[in-house]
């Protein structure tokens, strides 16, 4: 499947805007969780704690399917493709793990911080709304980094499929079965 320019070009933008805004979501929520983990002030502390709660249950998992999906769509209708690149290979499971990271640790530790919280105890443990936006972080920049310089070339994958490319193709004789193939019938 080859998208065409005009559906690449939108779909590109959709990726970019996503993925730009969870990593800047993915900085509010560390800056919020920075303020309620240091924060003398149990008002600071709650606030803080809620609005993660309200981002992370809102926004953080629709804007991780969507860059997701939109990352995938694009490898695979593009000559990138998604096996064929050690970086989009590397940024495709490092999305998929920090979605699922965001559905089953982030979300999670933010909600349990709130139910504390609200329930008028103390931050039960800093690491809860700490953790996962490092960790986050961490990720997109270094996918936003590999986006940019393209690293470690093409896969095994990509070096067969780009040889098979530039190899020049022999003349068959008409009907002759393509090198490989097998004979529908049950034959070699």
């Amino acid at each position: 499947m080859k998208l065409s320019r005009p559906a690449r070009r939108a779909l590109l933008v959709v990726h970019v805007v996503s993925s730009a805004s969870w990593l800047g979501l993915t900085l509010g929520l560390l800056a919020l969780g920075v303020t309620a983990a240091t924060t003398d002030s149990e008002a600071a502390v709650e606030a803080s704690v809620r609005a993660m709660k309200l981002f992370a249950d809102r926004l953080m998992v629709p804007l991780a399917l969507l860059t997701l999906t939109s990352g995938l769509v694009l490898s695979l209708g593009t000559p990138w493709g998604l096996a064929r690149h050690r970086w989009v290979y590397t940024k495709f499971w490092l999305t998929l793990a920090t979605t699922t990271a965001t559905v089953f640790a982030l979300r999670p530790g933010v909600n349990a911080a709130v139910t504390a919280v609200a329930g008028g105890s103390p931050l039960p443990d800093a690491g809860d709304v700490l953790f996962g936006p490092v960790v986050s972080l961490s990720a997109y920049v270094f996918m936003t980094a590999i986006s940019i310089l393209k690293p470690w070339g093409p896969t095994r994958r990509g070096r067969r499929l780009r040889a098979g490319a530039r190899a020049p193709k022999a003349a068959e004789p008409v009907g002759a079965p393509a090198p490989g193939a097998h004979c529908p019938v049950g034959g070699a």
